[in-house]
């Protein structure tokens, strides 16, 4: 075992090959060695290796399934908080007109946030399991996740969701949230970035 604490360039058999192995391994000057195993030469670690592990054929990135829990709870509370101001607007306006004060406007604004709050959290948490499922669904029988998915879920959750209140809306429904989900792959996969639309503009 080569002792790595001594001068590399006068160390027996090594002919100075060494160069970056002069690294101290007790704990303190002058007290013997933590380990001998912390005699190694540190150029043999690699750097570059990836982070994780991932088995042969596995996607690098968690797949839609492993998404559908935060996705669901992130748009159930993005809709409490949203519905719960909305609530205590309303709340407050109403209260005002009719004069109530003290306990009275106390409880009707409480009663106001959280019918408000309940409800949206419920239909945006309806929305999301629909879009999750619709993507899941298109990502099994397509083979594959990528943009299109996203879109075809977003119209397919917009327009089911609305389809109680008829086609027409139910179909202008769907093309908001196609070209809502449009505007977010774009900027996921940086298509509006601000270097590629100088590359377009010189293109053109």
């Amino acid at each position: 075992m080569i002792d790595f604490r001594t001068n590399p360039g006068k160390a027996d058999g090594d002919n100075g090959k060494y160069s970056n192995t002069n690294i101290p391994v007790t704990s303190q000057q002058g007290l013997a060695s933590l380990s001998p195993y912390l005699n190694f030469d540190p150029s043999y670690l690699p750097v570059s290796q990836p982070e994780f592990i991932f088995p042969d054929g596995a996607m690098k990135q968690r797949g839609r399934f492993e998404l559908a829990f935060s996705q669901i709870g992130a748009a159930c509370i993005a809709g409490a908080g949203v519905g719960g101001a909305s609530g205590l607007y309303r709340g407050v306006k109403a209260t005002s007109i009719a004069g109530e004060t003290g306990k009275l406007r106390r409880t009707q604004l409480i009663n106001y946030v959280m019918k408000g709050g309940a409800s949206m959290a419920n239909s945006l948490g309806v929305i999301m399991i629909m879009y999750t499922c619709a993507g899941i669904g298109l990502t099994w029988l397509r083979g594959t996740d990528d943009s299109l998915n996203t879109v075809a879920a977003a119209a397919t959750s917009a327009t089911i969701f609305r389809s109680p209140a008829g086609i027409r809306k139910a179909g202008i429904a769907g093309a908001i949230a196609a070209g809502v989900a449009v505007m977010y792959c774009a900027w996921n996969n940086g298509g509006l970035s601000l270097h590629r639309m100088n590359r377009w503009k010189h293109a053109a």
